[in-house]
């Protein structure tokens, strides 16, 4: 007696490799990615591009095959004394249905915008925001001049060596640098505006 429980219970748990290939009803498209489920617990494999899979359960347990958009199927092996089963599994598509849509005519009242925008919360800043230098600033301010160049006389010779050697001269003579620059480049747009009034026939505006 001991015997046979010992044989039927190792017959009632006996394992199956079941292999096959799960794909849409309606074309015969392979389903890739679909779920193989063991119904009831969490174990199971995915399908491959090609819509095969391979799994081993016991001859007591229902398969469950799940995708997006079909219906699910159930496959009950029905304690099967096989130890391989090759199916061919047919998924139906599912329909979808949407529940109710209304479309109301109009815009929306300004005081709900404003109740919506003062609900949505700005981005705390960055703590670690790297903070760049600030620009250098011009030698001199933008509405005053630079300073003018002393006039030596006998009577304050100084004033001219001051002129030389000190940084408000040789700031004063960067500013005429730049400033003579910028007077050679309006004077050569000029002249090329000039030459093409003339090219063009135009003559002189």
């Amino acid at each position: 007696m001991l015997l046979a429980l010992v044989l039927l219970s190792t017959a009632a748990s006996a394992q199956v490799r079941v292999t096959g290939t799960v794909s849409t009803l309606a074309g015969r498209q392979p389903i890739p990615g679909a779920a193989v489920l063991i119904q009831g617990t969490s174990r199971g494999t995915v399908a491959n591009n090609e819509g095969d899979f391979a799994i081993d359960v016991a001859n007591t347990d229902t398969l469950m095959f799940r995708a997006v958009g079909f219906k699910p199927q159930r496959l009950p092996l029905g304690r099967t004394g096989l130890s391989q089963i090759i199916v061919q599994i047919y998924m139906v598509r599912d329909s979808i249905q949407l529940g109710e849509v209304r479309i109301q005519s109009g815009r929306p009242d300004r005081v709900e915008i404003n109740r919506a925008l003062r609900n949505v919360r700005r981005p705390a800043p960055s703590t670690n925001v790297v903070r760049r230098a600030a620009p250098p600033k011009p030698l001199f301010p933008i509405d005053t001049i630079a300073p003018k160049a002393p006039v030596p006389t006998l009577a304050s010779p100084i004033s001219l060596i001051y002129d030389q050697f000190s940084r408000a001269g040789q700031e004063r003579r960067k500013m005429e640098a730049i400033q003579a620059e910028q007077r050679a480049l309006e004077a050569e747009k000029a002249r090329r505006k000039y030459n093409r009034n003339f090219k063009d026939n135009r003559g002189y505006e």
